[in-house]
C-alpha cells in the first residue's frame, strides 16, 4: 500500500456487493480495506484509520446504524467522513442516518459511478491533497497536482517524504500528529521505519521552508509531537 493512497472502509456484508465496490475504489487508487460485519469494521477502523467508511445500513450483529453512531461519538473518529449505503428510500430513514452523523446517504440500487464521485467529494473536504487540490497556509503553497510547492512565491525544494510531511500537515494546520501517526500517513503500516526518521524528516522539510527566510512553520509540541502553526 502506498502511503499517498487515501484509505475507504468498505463494510457491506453481501459478498458480490462488497468486491464490486472494493474493486472500483481500487481502480480509482484508493486503498481498501473491507469488512462483513459491524463488529468487524470498528475493529478494521482502529487498524486501518481509513479516510471515509462506505458503510451499509443492514448489517449481521452490530448494525449499520451503531458503527456510524460510536465511530461519530469518539473524538479520534468524528471527522472521518461516513456514507450510508441503505436499500430504505424513505425520507424519515434519511433523516435518521444523517441525524446517527452520517455525512452522505445513498440509496440501494446505486450508481457505481455516481458513489465513486461521493467518495471522492468527501475526500475533498477530508485529504484535499489526494484528489489533486492546491493547499494554501500563509504564504506556503502546495500544489499537489504538478507536485510544487512556493513559499512568497518563490520555488521550495523537496524530497517525496517532505512533500507527503507537509500535505499531511496542510491539509490540517493546527493539528498535532504524533510521531507514530506521521509514520502510519507518511510512510505507510507496511513499512518500518524508525520513529526517530520522523525527525530527521522534519528537520529537512524547516530546513527547505526556511531556506528564502522567514519563520519555521512547523512547530514542535513536547511529549506529543508537531504540528504547523
Amino acid at each position: 500500500m502506498s502511503a499517498d493512497q487515501p484509505r475507504v472502509l468498505v463494510v457491506e456484508d453481501e459478498p458480490a456487493q462488497r468486491e464490486v465496490l472494493a474493486y472500483n475504489l481500487e481502480a480509482e487508487g484508493f486503498s481498501v480495506a473491507k469488512a462483513e460485519n459491524g463488529d468487524e469494521a470498528l475493529l478494521l477502523f482502529e487498524e486501518n484509520q481509513p479516510d471515509v467508511v462506505v458503510l451499509d445500513w443492514m448489517l449481521p450483529g452490530v448494525s449499520g446504524i451503531e458503527v456510524c453512531r460510536r465511530l461519530k461519538s469518539k473524538p479520534e473518529s468524528r471527522a472521518v467522513p461516513i456514507i450510508m449505503l441503505s436499500a430504505r428510500s424513505e425520507e424519515v430513514d434519511r433523516v435518521r442516518g444523517l441525524e446517527t452523523g452520517a455525512d452522505d446517504y445513498v440509496v440501494k440500487p446505486y450508481s457505481v459511478v455516481e458513489l465513486m464521485a461521493r467518495v471522492r467529494s468527501q475526500l475533498r473536504r477530508t485529504r484535499p491533497a489526494t484528489v489533486g487540490q492546491r493547499l494554501e497556509y500563509g504564504d506556503i503553497v502546495l500544489d499537489s497536482e504538478t507536485h510544487k510547492v512556493t513559499r512568497g512565491e518563490k520555488p521550495v525544494k523537496l524530497g517525496p517524504t517532505e512533500f507527503r510531511l507537509l500535505s499531511t500537515f496542510m491539509e490540517k494546520p493546527g493539528r498535532v500528529w504524533s510521531r507514530e501517526q506521521l509514520l502510519d500517513r507518511v510512510w505507510g503500516r507496511d513499512i518500518y521505519v524508525d520513529t526517530r526518521t520522523v525527525d530527521v524528516h522534519i528537520g529537512r522539510l524547516r530546513k527547505a521552508l526556511c531556506q528564502h527566510g522567514g519563520e519555521d512553520p512547523v512547530r514542535t509540541v513536547r511529549g506529543a509531537g508537531y504540528a504547523l502553526g
